[in-house]
């Protein structure tokens, strides 16, 4: 994906640029620019006459596009509504930065090499903005590429360099910096989940941990079919055995901090296609089912932008990769496998998987990497998608102080969380007569009863879970990968190790 080239300055010359965007508040008014900006008054009063006409009222994501305004050396200059600026929110922030770049994209001015975005150099925030600009615009750039579409990316952007009128302290260097290696990271984990799962198997997961750990000096391990069953991971093993595709435990690690420092552990579910085994799933939009890899997607996307940031702390990403498929070996309701931990688990319903892979590899990670913390990510369950719709996913765990954490990084980028509870109560739905629990607890409270089932095998550790089924991706005429949560997981990630 092409990269645009960010910079900040403080009092540009409009004259360098051939786009300039202004934001636009509700009665007509611009931010409170400093009167330094040039040709500030002219833009003013422009803007009125424009509110005062009717013919531009500063509405929430309404944008026009004025080609060569008089009185403006500058080619185009293109409006966009902010509404009230005393009450500005994040979602109406976001959504007035999308429909920019969907204007630069669609409304003629797919020609614009160079733009100029007018940043209040006073607001408290400002940092925040530049990040949230850059990562817009920057994401406003994907587009499917990858060869089982056939043709020619329908994308083909002209903006090269953005330029936003604050100062290039080090924080808004970092604020821009972390917008847009965000951004390629979503990129990364929307191409991975877009693929079809003929082309985006185990083995291409793995191929690219592999890549990315040749480009940013990752460490990168894999584990093979036989080494996990010689190891004992026999729950997960079980969700691969129906397949003959080669399932793979992808290991990677990042070392920004001493060697003596724990990391973070983020563990991502990578079915990367999910028939729901012997409890085969209905027919209706099973394609789908190619996004169950969205945790998976999600590990390699944050470790993407972790290659570009470099933050001081260590990180570990691990990632259960294998399909669900229905064959004379899968297994079955009934089956009893024994689990990498020693516990036992009896299959009451074979598309109950997710949880099964993610078992042994939380307990391998913790074997294996001591973490001081694990967050897992998981296109898990569809009681999740009934119970908060497509907005927000949830957040389960078993450390206040790590949940709150991410939250708090939620709604910093308003890729957000909604807690959800866990409990000794739930135990009881995962009870089994014949191994230490079953692997689904029927139809109330799903969402929990999964989480329930993981914490299970996370008792020793600081762990949060993130069931994504509702927010990996959209459905319908716009059908594709969101990137979510990668923008939550890089403001968290950034945020420990700022301290």
């Amino acid at each position: 994906m092409k990269t645009i080239q960010f910079a900040c300055n403080h009092a540009p010359d409009f004259n360098q640029f051939d786009t300039l965007i202004v934001p636009v508040g509700q009665q007509g008014t611009l931010p409170s620019l400093a009167s330094e900006l040039p040709q500030y008054a002219a833009l003013a009063s422009l803007v009125h006459d424009l509110f005062e006409s009717g013919d531009f009222l500063g509405k929430v994501a309404k944008t026009l596009l004025l080609v060569r305004p008089a009185g403006f050396d500058v080619q185009r200059i293109l409006l966009v509504g902010m509404g009230d600026l005393a009450t500005l929110s994040v979602k109406n922030t976001l959504s007035a930065l999308k429909a920019a770049a969907d204007a630069l994209d669609h409304c003629g001015t797919v020609n614009a090499l160079n733009a100029c975005v007018l940043v209040n150099p006073n607001e408290t925030n400002q940092a925040w903005s530049v990040q949230q600009n850059a990562q817009v615009f920057q994401k406003s750039f994907y587009d499917y590429a990858h060869e089982s579409r056939g043709a020619t990316p329908l994308k083909d952007p002209k903006l090269n360099t953005m330029t936003f009128t604050c100062e290039a302290t080090a924080q808004n260097l970092a604020a821009v910096q972390q917008g847009q290696a965000t951004a390629l990271g979503m990129a990364l984990t929307q191409e991975l989940a877009n693929m079809p799962s003929n082309f985006c198997t185990p083995s291409y997961l793995a191929d690219t941990a592999v890549q990315l750990g040749n480009e940013y000096g990752f460490e990168v391990t894999i584990l093979e079919r036989e080494q996990m069953i010689e190891m004992g991971m026999g729950s997960f093993m079980a969700v691969a055995q129906g397949s003959h595709t080669p399932p793979k435990m992808i290991c990677l690690s990042y070392k920004g901090s001493d060697a003596q420092t724990a990391p973070i552990a983020l563990v991502g579910k990578g079915v990367t296609f999910d028939t729901g085994g012997i409890s085969l799933k209905p027919g209706e939009a099973m394609d789908e089912m190619k996004y169950d890899m969205g945790g998976a997607a999600t590990v390699l996307g944050v470790f993407k932008a972790l290659g570009q940031l470099k933050p001081d702390l260590n990180v570990v990403g691990v990632i259960p990769a294998t399909e669900n498929m229905p064959s004379g070996n899968a297994i079955k309701p009934g089956d009893v496998v024994t689990s990498l931990s020693g516990q036992t688990i009896e299959i009451l319903n074979t598309d109950a998987e997710g949880r099964l892979i993610l078992c042994d590899a939380l307990t391998y990670t913790q074997q294996t990497y001591h973490p001081a913390k694990i967050i897992d990510m998981a296109t898990l369950t569809g009681a999740c998608i009934i119970a908060l719709g497509h907005h927000v996913s949830a957040l389960m765990g078993n450390n206040q102080a790590l949940v709150n954490d991410l939250l708090s990084a939620g709604l910093a980028t308003y890729d957000r969380f909604w807690q959800m509870p866990l409990g000794e109560e739930w135990d009881e739905q995962l009870k089994s007569n014949f191994a230490d629990m079953a692997n689904i607890g029927g139809r109330p409270g799903g969402a929990i009863t999964a989480a329930q089932f993981l914490a299970r095998y996370t008792k020793d550790v600081p762990w949060a879970h993130l069931d994504i089924a509702g927010t990996a991706w959209v459905s319908g005429a716009n059908k594709g990968a969101t990137g979510r949560p990668v923008p939550a997981l890089v403001q968290y990630l950034m945020q420990q190790a700022r301290g």
